[in-house]
């Protein structure tokens, strides 16, 4: 139990960073009009991200057979909810101009490079 409360102040604290850095971008670039939607998008992507966290560490106390499905539930829940979270934005919120599918994609490209990296740091110390 205090492994997943770490990983997860671990993950806020590296989605604060994301988004402290982006939001520093949006204001010294002069696109403070979207601040709100960067916000939102990275509160977005934190919670599907913790909910990944959880999922694959809840896994590492599992059999190694168990534990490998995890990882590919976590993954695979990661996808299924950014997904959900692409048709949210793009179809019902109409969020469609060039500058919110790169904002979109920054973020994308940034969650998910910090959950790969952290699974394979992990699995470097515990293997499944």
């Amino acid at each position: 139990m205090n492994s997943l409360i770490r990983n997860i102040f671990m993950t806020i604290a590296v989605a604060c960073g994301i988004t402290c850095a982006g939001a520093i971008t949006l204001l010294l670039l002069g696109a403070e009009k979207y601040l709100p939607d960067f916000l939102t998008l990275s509160l977005a992507f934190t919670v599907i991200i913790i909910i990944s966290v959880i999922v694959f560490i809840k896994g590492l106390s599992k059999t190694p057979q168990n534990g490998f499905w995890y990882t590919f539930v976590a993954m695979g829940v990661k996808m299924l909810l950014e997904m959900i979270l692409v048709i949210f934005w793009f179809v019902a919120a109409k969020k469609s101009s060039i500058e919110f599918v790169l904002m979109f994609f920054v973020l994308f490209l940034a969650f998910t490079s910090f959950l790969i990296s952290f699974i394979l740091k992990t699995l470097k110390k515990k293997n499944l």
